[in-house]
């Protein structure tokens, strides 16, 4: 048979021999067929063009609250803009017045120590015046010495004064400030022996007196009125007399003393 007779001839079936499958046994037991549950059907989707109907009163009550929300943020905008602007005033306002207090305290400190001043100055007008008015001066600085009992010191004291008899001495003296006629009784008592000097100054009559003393500090007014008057110092024994005698001037409005 040539090849072309072969393909145009038909082919009998051919009866092949099967083995049937041996069984096997397996340690698993055998697997169900999984069947997925059928899903529920998705309900239909609505158009977003179905139209719905709002009631007027309703359109009109969300228009109101819109327009009241946008009043209500305004107001609330216009609230924290005055708030700012007041917190911005107060705060000027505050350093303002700080600034105020602390001139004001440094005014009162200024004011406080030109009273201090004032009051010292018008101290020191007030003792000019009196100063000008009555001037204290020095009449008497120089030491001297008394040589024994038949020997004085003797000083006028200046009417219209106040007399400040202030000395010291280096042992014990005497003295007397007689007017002119006690100081003429005391003479006539050394001339006419009746006693020394140092007895009869201060034994003859006298204004004021001092005795068997080191130092005096006293003031004398009876010659304010009166120019009459004599400082006499006596010593029983040589003794050396430190004086700081001054006067104030100070006129009396009438006559004193002995002028009286």
């Amino acid at each position: 048979m040539t090849i072309e007779e072969s393909m145009g001839a038909i082919m009998a079936p051919t009866t092949m021999e099967t083995t049937p499958p041996v069984a096997e046994h397996s340690a698993f037991p055998a697997i169900e067929e999984y069947s997925p549950p059928v899903a529920p059907l998705a309900p239909l989707a609505r158009s977003a063009w179905t139209s719905n109907h709002v009631p007027r009163g309703r359109r009109l009550w969300t228009a109101a609250l819109s327009a009241a929300l946008l009043v209500t943020a305004g107001g609330l905008g216009m609230l924290y803009v005055d708030d700012t602007n007041y917190q911005n005033t107060t705060r000027s306002l505050t350093s303002q017045t700080e600034q105020l207090t602390g001139q004001n305290q440094n005014l009162q400190t200024t004011l406080t120590t030109t009273q201090h001043q004032l009051t010292a100055s018008q101290t020191q007008v007030t003792n000019l015046s009196a100063e000008l008015a009555h001037p204290t001066l020095g009449i008497w600085n120089v030491p001297q010495t008394i040589t024994g009992p038949d020997y004085y010191l003797a000083a006028g004291v200046p009417d219209t004064f106040t007399y400040h008899l202030k000395l010291t001495a280096s042992g014990p003296i005497s003295v007397s400030i007689l007017s002119v006629k006690q100081f003429g009784v005391a003479v006539s008592c050394v001339e006419n022996g009746r006693g020394l000097t140092f007895y009869c100054m201060n034994h003859s009559g006298s204004a004021a007196g001092w005795l068997g003393v080191t130092s005096i500090d006293a003031d004398f007014h009876l010659a304010e009125g009166c120019a009459a008057y004599i400082a006499v110092i006596t010593a029983a024994s040589r003794v050396t007399v430190t004086p700081d005698v001054s006067v104030t001037y100070n006129p009396a409005s009438s006559a004193t003393g002995a002028c009286a």
